[in-house]
């Protein structure tokens, strides 16, 4: 069965935009780039929220292909169907993904914000997180985690110091 992977770039108050959604404050360093360029070939799916896909679509402006995997928007505001080689959902989230886990295929990425992971994470369909924790505090901003009604239990798989202060971990999600 395909694992569900969310994860990302993180402030270490929780952001993981500012609140016009720059992230001018992110280290690109070559330690992020071997670890995007080593985990990027283990998804072929890729799940997010409306305001993410927004956003990328904004910062790849003129890609051809700015995503270059399966792509699903979920979006209460825009209509469902596919366009732009991305399909939009309009049906709950959870179920849906816990569909795409039972199909053929390579791992899933959930790109970008909490309103998305907070319904995958209450579904119980993420098996997995990894962030880059960056060594700074934004103070305010877009944050990643919301409150959840229950608490959500995680096993280290792996904490890597990074150039620059950043911190990278993994957790699996320990299933209930």
């Amino acid at each position: 069965m395909r694992k569900v992977i969310f994860g990302g770039a993180i402030s270490l108050d929780n952001y993981i935009a500012r609140t016009d959604n720059a992230v001018d404050w992110l280290i690109w360093s070559e330690d992020v780039q071997a670890i995007m360029a080593e985990m990027w070939p283990r998804f072929d799916c890729m799940v997010m929220g409306r305001k993410t896909y927004e956003v990328s679509v904004a910062m790849a402006e003129g890609e051809k292909d700015p995503f270059g995997m399966a792509t699903y928007v979920f979006s209460r505001t825009l209509e469902a169907g596919r366009r732009d080689g991305v399909e939009f959902v309009n049906s709950g989230p959870g179920e849906f993904v816990r569909e795409l886990k039972q199909q053929e295929g390579k791992d899933i990425m959930v790109m970008g914000g909490g309103d998305l992971a907070k319904t995958l994470f209450e579904a119980g369909v993420i098996d997995e997180i990894g962030f880059n924790i960056q060594p700074v505090l934004l103070g305010s901003g877009i944050p990643l985690y919301h409150a959840m009604p229950r608490q959500i239990d995680l096993e280290l798989l792996e904490c890597r110091q990074l150039k620059g202060g950043c911190v990278y971990v993994t957790y699996k999600v320990n299933s209930e």
